[in-house]
């Protein structure tokens, strides 16, 4: 078989597209591929799709192909162009690659398959491509992926912060929590970086969301009230966030009370800190019997730490009375604790408490939210952070979308 019917064959080019001729360089490591037209041909306008005759040529461009073996692929080609009475005169469209770009479609799949696998340093070493084509390829991607992603009912959806940068630097995220998928990223955690989601919304789309997990931040509360209809009865603060509270708290109150201990010489809770951190049941083995002892002494963080974890028990509750019932006694317990940290987070939770106990209704949270959470933060570590907040918010679109990225 001849070279440029070989090539012919492996880039599946058709009429009215052939190879005319095939350059091998060893010393470069390299082989250049030319493909050329008949003059008679007919072309389509890729606005109109209407059949015009050859006007002229571009300037002629070159693709990376796939490789073959080790050496780097190139196909080169002028691309015709057509005087559309609509339109003007455009390029046509080449079965080979998509416009604007320099990779066969071939090529770019692969490229999508390993940056998919690993972070785009370890992609350019692989594909032997430079760091802006890289990051061209999952743009591309991502813009092809979001575009053809149908518009449909979202009906449960999470919404949490992550930062993005050094300085409070913040992104909004809002995920699907049935399909785990991120559905849109917005700078800032104000309240109009959320509301640009929900105008992106139909009435029919907002109408069909039936809950909202989400943390107790006000700006998030006041978008969602704003656009979603009955908003009230479908916002549900994620248990997680409202524990963290609760553990942010307990801390506090060992601080105190380690400091006051130490300043008598006592060094009870020195190295402890952890162990009050942890619920009942991950407490490591190594360390229950010394939390044990810890518990059996009569310590402020003892007690904390007994009505943080009583609270768990709010989620347990099968029947929204029994669960108000369990929510009176505990708040009379905790602002009677003479401890001011777990009296202010109860005072914090007393607040929102209405759209806690919704979890009745909707029982759901944003540990999807949060195990997407770990992937971004997963994404930004192999990148050592990002500097380009867009090229973060690519990077969480084309690792954490659920979008279809594959050129046709």
């Amino acid at each position: 078989m001849q070279d440029t019917a070989l090539y012919q064959y492996l880039l599946g080019l058709q009429t009215p597209w052939t190879v005319s001729r095939v350059h091998l360089d060893i010393t470069q490591q390299r082989v250049d591929i030319w493909a050329e037209h008949p003059a008679d041909v007919a072309w389509v306008c890729p606005q109109c799709t209407k059949r015009l005759p050859l006007y002229d040529h571009a300037e002629e461009r070159t693709w990376r192909h796939l490789d073959s073996c080790q050496f780097q692929t190139h196909l080169h080609a002028r691309i015709p162009r057509v005087a559309c009475g609509e339109h003007g005169v455009v390029q046509v469209t080449v079965p080979w690659a998509e416009p604007r770009s320099r990779f066969t479609l071939l090529f770019e799949r692969l490229a999508i398959d390993v940056l998919r696998q690993c972070d785009v340093r370890g992609a350019t070493r692989i594909l032997r491509i430079s760091w802006d084509e890289a990051w061209g390829v999952m743009q591309r991607a991502v813009t092809r992926g979001r575009t053809r992603k149908q518009a449909r009912m979202v009906r449960r959806i999470g919404v949490d912060e992550k930062a993005a940068a050094k300085g409070h630097r913040y992104l909004t995220v809002v995920c699907d929590l049935d399909e785990g998928t991120v559905e849109y990223i917005a700078e800032d955690r104000k309240q109009e970086s959320l509301d640009r989601y929900y105008a992106g919304l139909t009435p029919e789309q907002l109408t069909g969301i039936e809950a909202i997990a989400m943390d107790m931040w006000e700006p998030y509360i006041q978008a969602t009230r704003a656009r979603v209809p009955e908003a009230t009865g479908k916002i549900v603060f994620d248990r997680f966030h409202i524990m963290g509270h609760l553990g942010k708290a307990v801390d506090t109150v060992r601080k105190q009370e380690h400091r006051e201990l130490m300043a008598s010489g006592d060094e009870t809770l020195k190295g402890s800190k952890y162990l009050w951190l942890y619920s009942q049941e991950n407490v490591p083995a190594q360390r229950r019997e010394e939390f044990a002892a810890l518990k059996r002494q009569e310590l402020k963080v003892g007690r904390a730490w007994a009505i943080k974890e009583a609270f768990r028990c709010l989620w347990h509750y099968v029947y929204p009375a029994s669960g108000w019932k369990f929510w009176k006694r505990w708040y009379f317990w905790a602002t009677h604790s003479r401890l001011k940290p777990i009296r202010k987070a109860a005072e914090t939770i007393r607040q929102h408490i209405s759209n806690i106990v919704t979890y009745y209704q909707h029982p759901i949270t944003n540990a999807m939210s949060e195990g997407l959470n770990s992937q971004i933060q997963k994404i930004k570590s192999m990148a050592c952070g990002f500097r380009n907040i867009e090229h973060f918010k690519t990077a969480i679109y084309f690792h954490c979308g659920g979008l279809d990225l594959y050129p046709c």
